[in-house]
């Protein structure tokens, strides 16, 4: 059954990776432009306009452009905290500025922030987070990229006992009907997707 469950997402991964490697320029222009706007509009909401700790991730190549999220966030007044990969799957947490420089990471085929770096006990004090997400359907099961080190952290959030407001940015498009994606035991569902068309709740756990 997990064989059967993990090639599904699979075979929906790459699907989605092939459609994201079509995406021109001004695509992900307009794509940025509009998490941005929905994304920072969300947080704060969630903050009663106040400034707060958000936890995001740069986005890389084709995935959905999050580095104006992250500016349009810092311009609001909150601190950024993004993710460095760790041993072991585990995540640590630098706090962004937009003079922090990015360096390819050892772990994942990502680019990660240089400076001092924070344990989950720092992000778990996060007023919301954003993660990401190669598709989700809408009773909140999500596929990530495969590492697993986010179904990992959410899992020490919930072990601690934090229940933070959070949203799988995905494009338009990536949003599949409940049920499409199969959800095993260790998989977290999210309540929330970013679009860039907006900002959705979803049925998590339906």
């Amino acid at each position: 059954m997990l064989q059967e469950s993990n090639t599904i997402k699979d075979g929906i991964r790459a699907a989605h990776r092939r459609r994201r490697a079509t995406l021109t320029p001004a695509q992900l222009e307009a794509a940025g432009a509009g998490l941005a706007r929905h994304g920072e509009a969300w947080a704060g909401s969630v903050t009663g306009g106040r400034p707060a700790t958000v936890c995001v991730y740069l986005g890389v190549g084709k995935e959905p452009p999050t580095l104006p999220l992250i500016a349009a966030l810092h311009a609001a007044g909150h601190q950024v905290l993004l993710p460095v990969c760790e041993p072991g799957r585990e995540l640590a947490w630098v706090f962004w500025t937009p003079e922090t420089a990015f360096v390819r990471s050892r772990y994942a085929p990502i680019l990660e922030p240089d400076g001092p770096r924070y344990g989950p006990d720092v992000a778990g004090e996060a007023a919301a987070l954003f993660i990401p997400a190669t598709a989700v359907d809408r009773a909140g099961n999500r596929i990530g990229q495969g590492g697993g080190y986010y179904d990992k952290f959410l899992g020490h959030l919930a072990t601690a006992g934090k229940d933070i407001p959070l949203a799988a940015v995905i494009y338009d498009g990536e949003l599949l009907s409940a049920g499409r994606i199969p959800a095993e035991e260790f998989d977290r569902p999210v309540p929330a997707v970013l679009l860039p068309s907006g900002f959705m709740p979803l049925d998590a756990g339906a």
